[in-house]
């Protein structure tokens, strides 16, 4: 199954998102694959606020797990997060998933 996640940034986070963000790509390294594509969202200033990640799981159960251990939930950065299931038909142009054997 592939999800979109939206979570948002606690009020005045930035400092703190950053000093967790190092554990937060590692874990993000660990997915590989499973990131279908993931980034910062902005502020009208150009600062994160938050994340945006289109992620591939076995289940709703296994994404919860891994938010459950996703450090910037555990940190407190992220404080509310946004799930829903999506069907990713193209990646950079190309198709994903059913249609190029993956």
């Amino acid at each position: 199954m592939q999800f979109i996640i939206k979570a948002y940034d606690g009020e005045g986070m930035l400092d703190k998102r950053m000093e967790v963000r190092p554990r937060h790509l590692e874990g993000m390294k660990k997915l590989g694959k499973q990131i279908i594509c993931a980034g910062g969202l902005l502020d009208e200033e150009g600062k994160m606020k938050g994340s945006a990640l289109v992620m591939e799981f076995p289940d709703r159960a296994a994404l919860d797990d891994y938010l459950d251990n996703e450090p910037y939930v555990v940190e407190g950065v992220w404080q509310k997060i946004e799930v829903e299931t999506i069907n990713v038909v193209l990646m950079n142009g190309e198709k994903y998933g059913y249609e190029t054997g993956r």
